[in-house]
């Protein structure tokens, strides 16, 4: 069965952004490619705190996070080549459809005093990144396991040219911008 995010854009979102747009060929229409979540950890604060990093966002995700490793030293941050550094995962096809169905509907309004995202995070060639405050916003996370709270970066990789193909496209499948 395929998402339900993934039917509202084949039944009501392509259709609509070919009237608008004035597409012609059905390739034409900007599409979703992949999601990519993020968490930064300083593995220094606590022993372990990478790997629960990648276990609370393999829980939010349903795929194994991979741990990444920093590329070169720094020595103002104290950071060591080849030390770990945050998580990530990297989602496509029905995965990411369910996450960013998730997402817009049980875990943004979850934020507190939310009034819509900015509509000024994209990138010029219609990949939009936001960031998220905490873990706790979605409901997968069970607040009494939870050690500290981490934030974590969301961006959204479109086919689109332009940030306003990628503007209306999100705002379609239901993205909340604000004002």
């Amino acid at each position: 069965m395929k998402p339900r995010l993934y039917t509202k854009y084949v039944e009501e979102v392509v259709p609509a952004l070919k009237a608008k747009r004035g597409y012609t060929n059905p390739h034409q229409v900007p599409r979703i490619e992949k999601i990519v979540l993020n968490m930064g950890v300083r593995s220094d604060s606590e022993k372990g705190s990478v790997e629960e990093a990648a276990r609370e966002l393999g829980m939010i995700t349903g795929r194994k996070a991979i741990i990444t490793k920093a590329k070169k030293s720094v020595a103002n941050f104290k950071l060591r080549e080849g030390q770990s550094v945050g998580c990530k995962v990297t989602l496509r096809r029905e995965v990411m459809y369910e996450f960013l169905d998730r997402l817009v509907t049980a875990a943004l309004p979850r934020i507190r005093d939310f009034r819509g995202v900015s509509p000024r995070k994209f990138d010029g060639r219609g990949t939009y990144s936001i960031g998220l405050p905490d873990q706790t916003i979605f409901p997968e996370i069970e607040l009494d396991k939870i050690k500290r709270q981490q934030g974590m970066d969301v961006t959204i990789v479109t086919t689109a040219n332009t940030d306003e193909e990628a503007r209306d496209l999100l705002s379609l499948m239901g993205m909340p911008f604000s004002k």
